[in-house]
């Protein structure tokens, strides 16, 4: 059976290459978060940002918790925040990304559906940007990242219910701001159900 990242970082205090396996376990998934929220070039650096800092600070990681992954995206986030202050930049920059989207055998419906896709994940994009940041913040790690409201809130340093009022009042704003000028726009956040506790 794999050790808990607690038993992990508690060894490493000891045996500091002991480490890596933290790294091993949690490199791809914080790289893919950063990419989505910086320039992908900047990413590689930025992930050894975070895993420097957390190398930095594994005496405060409480041994007890079984995985890292909310303490790690709390640190992503802050080094985010950090390397740009600007938000809203990063999210026009990703809006000249096609949102993916599967297209119909018609050429002439797949190119009116491209445009139409293009033009609404602009609109999302923007909307995401203009979004205060603890709740563009919140609204980005459960969507895009798929954490828990109790991962987010540790991930955050916030109480669970402070992330579940966040993320209603991101999603209003949202659909508020991706509606305006079309009224059949509908804004997915995540591809599952999130009702409940997720």
């Amino acid at each position: 059976m794999e050790e808990s990242d607690g038993a992990v970082i508690a060894d490493s205090l000891e045996t500091p290459g002991a480490f890596g396996a933290i790294f091993d376990r949690h490199g791809s998934t914080l790289l893919r978060f950063l990419a989505r929220r910086v320039d992908p070039a900047e990413a590689e650096d930025l992930l050894g940002d975070v895993f420097r800092i957390a190398f930095e600070r594994r005496s405060a990681f409480e041994p007890g918790r079984a995985s890292a992954r909310p303490w790690l995206y709390g640190i992503a986030t802050n080094v985010v925040a950090k390397h740009h202050r600007s938000e809203a930049r990063r999210f026009r920059a990703m809006a000249r990304v096609p949102a993916g989207r599967p297209l119909d055998e018609d050429p002439a419906e797949r190119a009116v559906a491209a445009a139409d896709a293009g033009a609404r994940w602009t609109r999302v994009i923007d909307a995401i940007g203009t979004l205060p940041e603890a709740e563009r913040q919140v609204l980005l790690l459960f969507a895009w990242e798929e954490l828990s409201y109790d991962e987010i809130a540790l991930a955050l340093d916030i109480p669970v219910g402070t992330v579940r009022s966040r993320l209603s009042r991101g999603r209003a704003r949202l659909a508020a701001l991706t509606r305006a000028g079309d009224t059949i726009t509908d804004v997915p956040l995540t591809s599952c159900d999130a009702g409940g506790g997720r």
